[in-house]
């Protein structure tokens, strides 16, 4: 794949180095374009030395290549890392002052920007703006990692490690199968993907409900990923506090009946279902229509209600028995696991899958600062057909999100049909 890697004048430029030699070492072509601050920090033999190619450094060099065109127009990804404060603002707002703000332009491949920069800079009501515009318009821009920045200084506006920048990076190149007289497309083109992300919530009262931690960007990032490789994806959310992933159908729900009649109604013509959200397994059985209050009667300031609880129905247990022949959709399961005397986190997964009957099953620990609401997690992928799990992590959720797709991709093979042009 073709690559243009930006890099833009911070401190932090020194790790663009480590995301070049990742990139190539995976086989993609490299043009580096440094910005003239970028060179201060690092100098042109480096970038040609890891990249093994000329670097691209203004609009006056091999003018007739046509370079400030001809980079963008070819690019398959173009990728900023650092991303500056002030490469930001130029991006946002369309300024073409040196070759790498021109390539940005020119580019109608997915972007990305990975933002570096100290705290007070990155939460400026500028660079907020900047960076919601930039987002509204298809551009990809990371959140900046926290911890120690330039000096003393502590806070939001690391850039992310390498790893996890690559990994999005990787996210946005397509994976490419062939079709039959269609030639190479992203491998799940023309398939209908369903996920389901988040946690439900059941009412007890008007202001209290049963809940779980489940932040939903696990799902998000497996609907984005998907979006990216040509799927059209139904995403049904359960009270998610996220933007919208780009190129999916956002179906918002509450409640574990609602989330399942909304996961089986868009199943019904899906090539794939991925049950990442976390439905409470039980429910009020009696919902009240006041605010439970504390008594305060004499003698009972110690007692408390008690509150009977039904059981939700087993989505993804119903997914798996409603299938008709040809085993259509392949179902995916999550297993939030916290291990316990009877079993560790990989042998209660087993069992979930030889019981629930899915394809896959996608197994993590969960707890307090674990898993939930994390950036990074590490998962185990288990399959019938497979007697070990395939463990993934720790890893940003996006690249979970990429192996889970490409055992769907898989698994859609095994099955027959062309992988990337519909069944």
């Amino acid at each position: 794949m073709r690559v243009v890697l930006g890099v833009a004048g911070g401190i932090a430029a020194y790790k663009a180095c480590l995301l070049l030699r990742r990139l190539t070492e995976d086989g993609h072509e490299v043009t580096v374009v440094p910005t003239e601050a970028a060179l201060r920090f690092v100098g042109e033999p480096t970038w040609a030395a890891l990249s093994g190619r000329p670097v691209a450094t203004d609009v006056w060099s091999r003018v007739h290549e046509v370079p400030h065109v001809r980079l963008g127009q070819q690019a398959e990804l173009v990728l900023v890392a650092p991303a500056t404060a002030d490469l930001l603002a130029r991006a946002a707002h369309g300024l073409a002052d040196d070759l790498l703000t021109n390539t940005l332009l020119t580019a109608r491949c997915p972007v990305l920007l990975a933002p570096a920069m100290h705290t007070e800079m990155w939460t400026h009501p500028a660079t907020s703006a900047n960076v919601r515009l930039l987002r509204e318009r298809g551009v990809h821009v990371l959140e900046p990692a926290s911890g120690r920045l330039t000096g003393v200084d502590t806070g939001p506006g690391r850039l992310p490690e390498p790893e996890e920048i690559y990994a999005a990076a990787r996210g946005l190149l397509p994976r490419l199968a062939e079709a039959p007289g269609a030639g190479p497309q992203p491998d799940l083109a023309g398939r209908h993907v369903v996920v389901s992300a988040g946690g439900t919530r059941e009412p007890l009262d008007p202001v209290r409900f049963l809940g779980n931690r489940s932040s939903g960007k696990q799902g998000y990032a497996l609907a984005e990923v998907a979006a990216r490789r040509g799927a059209r994806v139904t995403l049904v959310a359960a009270n998610v506090d996220l933007p919208a992933p780009a190129g999916a159908e956002l179906r918002p729900v509450e409640t574990a009946l609602e989330l399942q009649r909304e996961v089986e109604a868009a199943a019904t013509d899906a090539d794939a279902v991925v049950m990442a959200a976390a439905v409470a397994d039980f429910r009020p059985r009696e919902y009240q229509p006041a605010k439970i209050k504390k008594s305060h009667a004499a003698g009972e300031e110690e007692q408390a209600p008690t509150v009977a609880l039904a059981r939700n129905p087993d989505v993804l247990a119903g997914l798996v028995r409603a299938r008709g022949e040809g085993r259509r959709p392949v179902v995916v399961g999550f297993a939030a696991e916290t291990g316990d005397d009877t079993g560790d986190v990989l042998a209660h997964a087993r069992a979930k899958l030889e019981r629930k009957g899915c394809d896959l099953l996608v197994a993590n620990e969960v707890g307090p600062g674990v898993t939930f609401g994390q950036d990074r997690s590490t998962v185990h992928l288990l399959r019938p057909d497979r007697s070990e799990p395939r463990t993934v992590g720790p890893a940003a959720k996006a690249a979970v999100a990429e192996a889970v797709w490409d055992e769907v991709v898989s698994l859609l093979a095994l099955r027959g049909g062309p992988v990337g042009g519909g069944q």
